[in-house]
């Protein structure tokens, strides 16, 4: 047995090289133009609306950002993160809404209330049908370097919460790192995410088997590319799936390319390949990546390779490898003036986060990192040839 095993992990080296050398996911150099920031030269996506969550409120929540959504009994929830005035700002917690259309939304509730000494984020959610979880991150004002743990609390029914407790590993300890909202199950079954451990904020893919997905988190084998200081270079990741079964993941590039960074996990995610540059502009902010009911694939982000959080784009790709269509979600035309000044305020949509549900395809994000909206994309798709 013991001779089988060393066979086994001696062969499977040649095939993790050969993933590393030959796997990219690229994008025609011509389907984007950026001499035309205003569209990138795409056209509208077709029947896509765009309805308001939560709209900034002056004097108690004029910043608002991290939208994300989740279905649980018939309803489409939306939590966020608030505060007065600043980003990152000691009153900064958590709010949630919901909706049984996607269409209108209830006045917002407290899910995660403001601390000491910390501020909390939004962290998504899960489900097994029956208890919803939501996940908020912990940041501690007094770490250094900056980094956080990741909390959950429990529902039956969206209204009443348990306790906040601390998410664990596959060892049964807190584990200490911060949640990247997207989590999804695998073709595999299994659920999978990214957590930025500590010390720093060091984004790596975790899984686990855990129905409610609040215990059993196991880290892949997973190489980060090298980068200065107490953060990765990748960050903030989200992932589809091939129709091969093979995952890949997505990540914001803290190293300035303007460029998504891709990895790919042939076993379910259990070992990755090391990032690479893929061809697909972005704006070094965070992402939404996933899989359309027919299997395809697609990205959501700004790819405007610069800073700027504008427009609102949707790649698409049939084999996940090659994203050749490309359309706008939200663009400059119906973007409001920004209301209120803040620290780290920008224009534009930032912090996409998608999510499949009734036949169509929401993507929720900030306006100006001050109103939350969702957009509804109707599915099938039309006139993506």
């Amino acid at each position: 047995m013991l001779w089988r095993l060393t066979l086994v992990g001696v062969a499977t080296l040649p095939c993790l090289a050969a993933e590393e050398s030959t796997f990219k996911v690229t994008m025609p150099a011509t389907l984007i133009d950026m001499t035309m920031p205003a569209t990138l030269g795409l056209p509208a996506a077709e029947r896509a609306r765009h309805f308001t969550v939560f709209s900034a409120s002056k004097g108690l929540a004029q910043y608002n950002h991290g939208a994300v959504l989740f279905a649980f009994k018939g309803k489409l929830y939306c939590q966020w993160q608030t505060s007065r005035q600043d980003e990152d700002s000691s009153d900064t917690h958590v709010i949630y809404s919901s909706s049984v259309n996607g269409l209108t939304w209830q006045t917002p509730a407290t899910l995660a209330a403001q601390r000491d000494n910390a501020i909390v984020t939004s962290g998504g959610w899960w489900s097994d049908g029956e208890t919803l979880v939501a996940f908020v991150n912990v940041w501690p004002e007094n770490n250094n370097p900056k980094a956080g743990y990741t909390q959950y609390s429990l529902s039956k029914d969206g209204v009443s919460w348990s306790e906040f407790k601390p998410v664990t590993d596959d060892q049964g300890n807190p584990l200490s790192g911060i949640i990247e909202q997207d989590l999804k199950a695998t073709p595999g079954g299994r659920v999978l995410t990214a957590f930025h451990r500590q010390p720093g904020l060091i984004a790596t893919p975790y899984f686990t088997e855990h129905p409610l997905a609040i215990a059993g988190w196991q880290a892949a084998k997973f190489t980060n590319l090298p980068f200065t200081g107490p953060i990765s270079r990748e960050l903030e990741p989200s992932w589809y799936h091939t129709p091969n079964g093979e995952l890949v993941m997505t990540f914001r590039d803290q190293g300035s390319s303007y460029k998504i960074l891709a990895a790919l996990s042939s076993d379910n995610g259990n070992t990755w390949t090391t990032p690479h540059i893929s061809d697909i502009p972005d704006s070094r902010a965070k992402q939404s990546a996933g899989n359309l009911p027919d299997g395809s694939a697609f990205i959501v982000n700004n790819p405007t390779g610069t800073k700027t959080r504008m427009p609102l784009i949707i790649s698409l790709s049939n084999n996940g490898r090659v994203f050749n269509k490309a359309f706008i979600l939200r663009g400059e035309d119906t973007l409001p003036p920004m209301k209120y000044a803040g620290k780290y305020k920008r224009i534009g949509y930032s912090y996409p986060k998608s999510y499949i549900w009734n036949n169509a395809l929401w993507v929720s994000y900030a306006v100006n990192k001050e109103d939350i909206a969702v957009t509804q994309l109707p599915l099938p798709l039309e006139n993506t040839e």
